[in-house]
């Protein structure tokens, strides 16, 4: 009874991970998820696969450990954020596809919001902007384009949750229904003051508050799993929105530590402490965790783009035949030759919060091959980064000692080395760079008791390997000035 189970649903996959008592991991299992863009700017996600995948992924993960549930202290949940589910409170069917965090059908709904006045309102409440990545707009697309679904949530017949809720729901045989406050705070719908859902924000957006799950700490017991599911009931003690778990996972505990993740989008969150603070440079404030209903607080800038740039070239493009050959791509080159890869698919997010941009390749000559694009496409990753780092400085006042890194792209060591340089800063890549899995299993272990204390966990941060800038000056800032050129050219 020592092993935690932690399900990672993300943009792009499911996965669930075994970790032994020592906090290694010791099994794995994912499977890809299905995308669907129906329409210029909009992302969909069947809520139904992500069940059936989140629950085979656990199934194959606990089996490839050679363990049954009994041998599970808990279970923790992290998730991609802002995705919008709505389902009937009765069955758990999914009325739609879930609205994805990249969609940006409601768009015209945000900047409404904005002519209006009410932008200086809801950033008050919530620490976020008006934008079509949060799930308020998305929430009430569906209520308004689904068949009888706004009278069906007044009665209280359907529910809404962002994944981390559906899975709970599920995997609870519908007994619970709650999310913990690091992902109600990604809604536009709570308050970070009074740490519950806002009246005054849901007749804002139009929202029946009998949709709404209760909300819980980060660490606690949500509930028991079925025990149909895994032969035995598991305790469910820790859940957090993928960035919030990272942070977790990367022992960014104190004020002023900083780390990054590169997964789909890349998500770079600072820790600021006890006391909400709104950024001066149009970040966003937002829950990190909350332990015995104390809320600590980060300031996170969100890249739309990162890993899903890589997956482009792969898929859309076919330059790569795998996301590991970009790193092959970009060591074949002393340079870009001066192409840009503003990879705004789906707008861009922090600090520009621009939904009508577009992305492009810029810069294009004849002698310009496919390497070339490539490279570019990985540096626009680091580019993004320093734009996010500038905006935490300017709010905090100083740049960290150093750049805590994960995800999937974090293993490639050239990235790493140009993300090191044009940011002049230390870049450290932890022992276990699956940092989202890992925060959500020191969540729920924490809930569990297997592991004592936080101080206990960011003892065991372990670095792997440390990237130092080694780029002149000249050369950083040049590259930089091209970039926010590239950018300037796409701005919509």
């Amino acid at each position: 009874m020592s092993f935690i189970l932690a399900i990672d649903q993300g943009t792009t996959s499911s996965r669930a991970m075994v970790f032994d008592p020592s906090g290694q991991p010791v099994a794995t299992a994912r499977r890809e998820l299905t995308q669907y863009y129906p329409a210029d700017g909009w992302v969909e996600h069947d809520a139904g696969q992500i069940w059936a995948d989140t629950l085979a992924v656990c199934r194959e993960a606990i089996a490839a450990a050679g363990l049954t549930a009994r041998h599970l202290a808990a279970i923790g949940i992290t998730n991609q954020r802002e995705t919008t589910v709505l389902w009937e409170r009765a069955s758990g069917r999914p009325l739609a596809r879930a609205i994805v965090w990249q969609d940006r059908r409601t768009a015209e709904a945000c900047r409404a919001l904005v002519a209006a006045g009410a932008e200086a309102e809801v950033r008050a409440r919530t620490g976020l902007l008006p934008d079509p990545y949060f799930s308020a707009t998305k929430l009430a697309w569906l209520l308004d384009h689904l068949p009888d679904a706004r009278a069906r949530a007044e009665r209280g017949e359907l529910c809404f949750g962002t994944i981390d809720s559906y899975l709970l729901f599920r995997l609870t045989a519908g007994r619970v229904h709650a999310t913990d406050a690091s992902n109600a705070s990604r809604t536009q719908l709570f308050n970070l003051e009074t740490q519950d859902w806002d009246p005054e924000l849901l007749r804002l957006f139009n929202i029946p508050a009998p949709l709404l799950p209760r909300v819980l700490d980060t660490v606690g017991l949500f509930g028991v799993t079925d025990p149909a599911l895994f032969g035995a009931s598991i305790p469910i003690t820790g859940m957090a929105g993928d960035q919030q778990a990272a942070a977790f996972g990367q022992a960014c505990f104190d004020p002023g530590m900083i780390k990054s993740t590169y997964g789909t989008g890349c998500f770079a969150l600072m820790t600021i402490g006890e006391t909400p603070r709104l950024s001066q440079h149009r970040l966003l404030t937002t829950v990190a965790w909350r332990l015995g209903g104390k809320p600590v607080f980060a300031l996170e800038g969100s890249i739309f783009n990162a890993g899903a740039t890589v997956q482009w070239l792969r898929d859309g493009l076919g330059l790569i035949a795998d996301s590991a050959a970009s790193e092959d791509h970009a060591r074949r080159l002393e340079d870009t030759g001066g192409v840009y890869l503003v990879p705004a698919f789906t707008g861009l997010g922090a600090p520009y919060w621009d939904p009508e941009a577009r992305g492009a390749i810029l810069g294009l000559t004849r002698d310009t091959g496919a390497s070339h694009i490539v490279r570019a496409g990985l540096e626009a990753v680091c580019y993004q980064t320093r734009d996010l780092m500038a905006a935490m400085a300017g709010d905090a006042g100083r740049m960290p000692a150093a750049l805590r890194v994960d995800g999937g792209m974090a293993n490639n060591d050239w990235l790493m080395q140009f993300l090191a340089d044009i940011l002049d800063l230390p870049v450290e890549r932890p022992a276990v760079t699956e940092t989202t899995a890992f925060g959500a299993a020191c969540l729920a272990g924490l809930g569990a008791g297997v592991w004592p204390s936080m101080a206990a966990l960011a003892a065991g941060w372990q670095c792997q390997k440390r990237f130092e800038p080694d780029m002149k000056p000249a050369r950083r800032e040049a590259l930089s000035a091209g970039w926010a050129a590239a950018v300037a050219r796409v701005r919509g």
